[in-house]
């Protein structure tokens, strides 16, 4: 009887851990603007069924011995709302564009460019500076 119940509380435990589990994420991308980084994670629910959640993840000021933090905000989205979603995500973007005219684009950072970045910055300290000072002094 003992090996019985005790059989009976693993099951029930079990089912306890798979409630709290996180659910799988199946698909993402990430969005990477400025300080913020936006998750686009498909997660698929327990009844198999997808849906989408929507993370905006915003590092806080820490201090310097401090690990980094990071302050999260979600939104889930249900297919069954995707259609209405977008249709007020392009009615709000469209009023933006009408009230502000065109929105530059945030430019993305492009390692390579970064290189040819440094590369120029490097070729500028390696020209003769002449300062205010420099008429009065040798060299």
């Amino acid at each position: 009887m003992a090996i019985f119940k005790t059989k009976i509380v693993f099951i029930m435990q079990e089912r306890r851990n798979e409630d709290r589990r996180e659910p799988e994420i199946v698909y993402s991308h990430a969005v990477k603007a400025g300080k913020r980084i936006y998750y686009l994670d498909v997660k698929k629910a327990r009844n198999e069924d997808l849906y989408l959640c929507i993370t905006e993840s915003k590092r806080k000021a820490a201090g310097e011995d401090e690990a980094p933090q990071f302050e999260k905000h979600k939104v889930f989205l249900y297919k069954e709302d995707f259609a209405h979603f977008m249709e007020g995500l392009e009615d709000v973007i469209s009023y933006i564009k009408g009230q502000l005219g065109d929105i530059e684009e945030r430019q993305a950072f492009e390692p390579e460019h970064a290189e040819e970045k440094v590369e120029e910055v490097a070729q500028e300290e390696e020209k003769p500076r002449r300062g205010l000072f420099s008429r009065f002094t040798k060299g």
